[in-house]
């Protein structure tokens, strides 16, 4: 049984009864990182048209252990993968009633070096009876959905050399096949590596030193290429993307360094191109969008902003469409849609907007300034919101609590619905997860499930 995760209606579009089987309507399941699809997008009908400043219905909330890592949801159960004392926790809730079923724990010393919460930042991946979780500090793990054994765990850091990330490790794994993708950041050519999902064997591994030096630092001054200094940061924080395109199927990893392009089988890299900021303090944290043979990188750190490109010849040249600031995706991954993107935009709250971009040439359709300044009570802005697409509209979680429903509309800004959600607050920056025609909102140390049927 294969299991795919793409971005666009052009990539590899898996059947969402691949990802968990048996009679359940699968479709309705959110068994990864931004869903069935891994893009954001949600098949589920019937949802509804708005609500008024009460917000829907809650059905239920628990308070949680801290991280950013948002809950997957297949066959029943909801797993969550969180931090209670000096523990990672992985725990499995019935969907029904959000009641514990089993949890599982391993020790946890990861401080993050901004202060921020010492949680895991990746949401599991759930597929044929096993769950799949990944780290705040690289503990790679594959656990039985129905009991929470442990089936077999790897330490990244203790495996590979890996320098310290910014914030933890945020790149959730990808499966495809027997193929779990992980971005490891090992120096200094295991960047990215490729696990047998059955028994957590390396595959292959390739990314890094062989792949940069001497490359081209595209959009910085002169004619700069890149040199290794020995000890270089390689993971970043959007997560990999199989897709197919030309007629092949390619992994594309959006790096600390840039995009790379490798074969899925082999982990040759087939191309690369160099995406980052001027500054060290800077992450890559918003995951490619592909539509057919087009790929859209984006990043908010000092007008890095977007950048379009054609993949040609099976990925083996990723050539440039358009480049601009139009768009500046922070840590959500932008939601396409008949050749649009909607996305908020901004790398701090007091420069967050909501924006729709033209896929296709780039073009700013609209925006609404969604800023605001830290303050006791929750502002009437997003910040730099994350976003939903089902059912012809677009549901948006703000970074303080607020929840809004919009119209996928690219001439104009429709707003069908908001409310601020009690007891959710700065940082509410988890990716909202929708299965079941419920909403499922996580801040740093609760989670809430919203019914959003239609009435």
């Amino acid at each position: 049984m294969e299991v795919c995760r793409s971005l666009g209606i052009g990539a590899v579009l898996c059947a969402a009864t691949l990802l968990v089987g048996g009679d359940r309507a699968a479709a309705a399941d959110w068994p990864q990182f931004l869903g069935p699809t891994g893009d954001g997008v949600s098949p589920e009908k019937g949802l509804v048209d708005g609500w008024d400043e009460s917000g829907p219905p809650r059905l239920w909330a628990q308070e949680i252990g801290t991280g950013y890592s948002a809950p997957s949801i297949a066959d029943g159960f909801i797993v969550l993968h969180h931090r209670i004392g000096d523990e990672e926790i992985v725990e499995a809730l019935r969907e029904s009633d959000g009641e514990s079923l089993w949890k599982q724990g391993y020790p946890s010393a990861f401080i993050d070096p901004y202060g921020y919460n010492n949680g895991p930042r990746c949401a599991p991946t759930i597929a044929d009876g096993r769950v799949y979780t990944f780290g705040a500090e690289g503990i790679l793990g594959c656990w039985d959905l129905e009991s929470g054994d442990e089936i077999w765990r790897v330490s990244t850091q203790e495996k590979w050399t890996v320098p310290e990330a910014f914030f933890g490790v945020g790149s959730a794994p990808l499966l495809v096949g027997d193929r779990l993708f992980v971005m490891v950041g090992g120096q200094p050519n295991s960047g990215m590596v490729a696990f047998d999902k059955n028994t957590g064997a390396v595959l292959w591994e390739n990314v890094g030193e062989a792949t940069w030096v001497g490359e081209p630092m595209v959009g910085w001054p002169g004619e700069r290429t890149v040199t290794w200094r020995g000890y270089e940061k390689i993971a970043d924080y959007a997560s990999p993307v199989v897709a197919e395109v030309a007629g092949v199927s390619r992994l594309f990893a959006f790096m600390r360094q840039g995009l790379v392009a490798l074969n899925p089988e082999t982990g040759d890299v087939l191309s690369s191109l160099w995406f980052r900021a001027r500054v060290n303090e800077s992450v890559n944290a918003a995951n490619p969008v592909i539509v057919g043979d087009k790929i859209l990188i984006s990043s908010a750190y000092y007008r890095q902003g977007s950048v379009l490109l054609d993949v040609k010849e099976g990925a083996s040249e990723l050539e440039e469409v358009w480049r601009n600031a139009n768009l500046e995706a922070h840590f959500s991954t932008p939601i396409y849609h008949q050749d649009h993107v909607y996305a908020f935009s901004g790398r701090n709250p007091p420069d967050a907007s909501f924006r729709c971009v033209r896929f296709s040439d780039g073009e700013l359709k609209w925006e609404r300034d969604e800023r605001w300044v830290r303050r006791r009570d929750p502002p009437d802005a997003f910040g730099r919101g994350s976003l939903i697409k089902a059912d012809g509209k677009l549901f948006a979680l703000g970074e303080c609590g607020l929840l809004g429903l919009f119209e996928l509309n690219p001439d104009a800004l429709v707003e069908k619905g908001r409310a601020q959600i009690a007891d959710l607050d700065y940082p509410t920056w988890t990716a909202p997860v929708l299965s079941s025609k419920r909403l499922y909102l996580r801040s740093e140390d609760r989670l809430i499930c919203l019914d959003v049927a239609a009435p």
